[in-house]
């Protein structure tokens, strides 16, 4: 995601950025396992995001995580401990890590291990926001803009993977439909709301403005929908 930049503690008290990796002062050797420090994360990424950017962000890794590496329920606790954390509920935070047996040994939870010794790195873009935030963008960047087909195109039929039932779907579309498009037609298919909605193919994220010819997606072949299970849509 752009900016992996380290911490060090500033005199004031708070986490300042250098370069680097994420590191904590380090007094007498570092220890097997260290308490959940009680400070922000201060972090600059490469490219602005808005509050939603960064949301989806956030979903994206916390929805496919636990497909690569390591056990659901120690992301569950990460996801639930890193929510804590930036609410600045330090104490809570502390406990759901304890109760799931997760050592963090520089204080973060870039790192942490579980009691079988498995790495879980959570990005830094997961437990705070970026200090470059943007406002969102109004107007013509509105999603309804692109959420209408364009004219033409060759009918096309995708075939999509859906996170939350496992199970592939047939989508007839348009080559010209835009990814916003799909998703509205997918919502009246499936009931599965449009912002609760990411699509990937080829291990990248689909834009909503994105055209179905422009992603080349070949005949036959899965796109991954990823399901949030977000009750509500984001604000």
């Amino acid at each position: 995601m752009g900016g992996c930049i380290g911490i060090t503690r500033s005199g004031s008290g708070h986490i300042e950025e250098s370069s680097g990796t994420v590191s904590r002062p380090n007094s007498g050797g570092l220890r097997k396992n260290q308490s959940l420090c009680h400070e922000t994360i201060r972090w600059k990424s490469d490219v602005p995001l808005t509050e939603g950017q960064l949301r989806s962000k956030r979903d994206e890794f916390w929805d496919t995580a636990p497909a690569f590496d390591g056990r659901k329920e120690i992301w569950d606790a990460l996801r639930a401990a890193a929510v804590a954390a930036e609410a600045m509920d330090f104490q809570l935070a502390q406990a759901i890590l304890d109760g799931a047996s997760v050592s963090v040994p520089n204080g973060y939870l870039t790192e942490c291990y579980d009691e079988w010794g498995t790495r879980y790195q959570v990005p830094i873009y997961c437990l705070s926001p970026p200090i470059n935030m943007v406002k969102e963008a109004s107007g013509r960047d509105s999603p309804a803009e692109w959420s209408e087909p364009a004219e033409g195109g060759a009918e096309v039929t995708l075939r999509l993977r859906l996170s939350s039932s496992c199970r592939d779907v047939e989508l007839a579309v348009c080559s010209r439909h835009t990814v916003a498009h799909c998703k509205n037609k997918l919502h009246a298919q499936e009931n599965i709301e449009p912002w609760r909605q990411r699509w990937f193919y080829g291990g990248k994220l689909l834009g909503d403005r994105l055209l179905v010819e422009e992603a080349k997606i070949t005949p036959g072949y899965v796109v991954q929908v990823i399901v949030s299970t977000d009750p509500q849509p984001p604000s």
